[in-house]
């Protein structure tokens, strides 16, 4: 009897921290974004300039809400007190990129990006050590320190830079992080993966939700790179505590195709001189909107939809 009212407080504790997050995203994003620093256009963006002049930066109040809802309504552990403090972190070099008036050059971000990554991989060895499991199969299997940190690091650094080249049409990079979210935590439950996490992706998730509120299509205001850099390490994290990273490939795959054909197109003719996809626009959103001739809508829209089925698809493997 004490265990069932114990769990239906805090059931009762995690509904209001839910609504709390929400209603709290919404008033801080309505009242402060008067306070963020004005978009300038994106130069080489398909109708970057249409975003010139907007609030941009907007991340760093869902993030903030985001945290302060963890604080007040999860259970907390030292290991998730570091993780929010890596998410500040990346929020904070996102935004000072975005309040900066020369944007910051892209090796300092990578390596920035990258020296946030190897501690979110540290602190995740730490505490959960190097066992990896495939979803489909069920199998463990152990692997070295080290190849577990390389691998890992390239997760963290990976799903930052994706997320933030996602980030390019109203509501899109949300939108997919949110699919992303919910079939991990879908997935977890289905594996039963550590509930206590799993919370925080649902305060996470209705942050975000807060914030697309006022980023849908045409948009009030924009994340910036304090919110996209945010959502990819906590994303990357997300993947990290399912015990199988490896499903990042299927639950994030728009994502991955959006923005990460561009770092392998740009990364493989700036350093290795090779030339591929030369008649595609990258990310893939400008090459749709460009060459396609979709709309803003259309883009979120098919694209949250792909990877619905995607993830439905994948979600029905793991249960078979």
């Amino acid at each position: 009897m004490i265990d069932l009212l114990t769990d239906l407080a805090y059931s009762v504790i995690a509904f209001i921290g839910i609504l709390f997050a929400f209603g709290v995203t919404c008033i801080a994003i309505h009242k402060g974004n008067k306070y963020l620093p004005r978009d300038m256009g994106r130069e080489f963006a398909h109708d970057g300039a249409l975003s010139a002049g907007k609030p941009r930066g907007a991340g760093i109040i869902f993030v903030f809400v985001f945290v302060i809802s963890t604080l007040l309504f999860a259970k907390m552990t030292a290991e998730l007190a570091l993780y929010l403090i890596l998410i500040v972190v990346e929020m904070f070099t996102g935004f000072c990129d975005d309040a900066a008036k020369k944007p910051w050059g892209e090796y300092l971000k990578g390596f920035l990006d990258l020296a946030v990554a190897i501690v979110t991989s540290l602190v995740y060895l730490h505490y959960n050590g190097s066992e990896i499991t495939f979803a489909v199969t069920g199998e463990s299997v152990t692997l070295h320190p080290a190849l577990f940190m390389t691998l890992s690091v390239i997760l963290v650094w990976a799903s930052i830079n994706v997320t933030n080249c996602s980030d390019g049409v109203d509501g899109l990079s949300g939108t997919l992080a949110i699919i992303s979210l919910m079939t991990f935590y879908v997935l977890d439950n289905l594996l039963g993966i550590e509930a206590d996490f799993n919370f925080c992706i649902l305060l996470f998730v209705v942050c975000l939700l807060g914030y697309l509120w006022y980023n849908a299509t045409p948009s009030k205001l924009l994340m910036g790179d304090a919110g996209s850099r945010a959502m990819g390490i906590f994303l990357a994290i997300v993947a990290l505590k399912s015990k199988s990273p490896i499903m990042f490939v299927p639950v994030a795959a728009m994502l991955i195709i959006d923005g990460g054909l561009g770092l392998i197109k740009v990364s493989l003719l700036r350093f290795l001189k090779i030339r591929i996809l030369k008649n595609v626009t990258t990310p893939i959103h400008d090459h749709v909107r460009k060459n396609l001739g979709w709309s803003n809508a259309q883009v979120v829209f098919r694209f949250a939809i792909i990877q619905i089925v995607v993830s439905v698809a994948f979600v029905y493997l793991i249960m078979i």
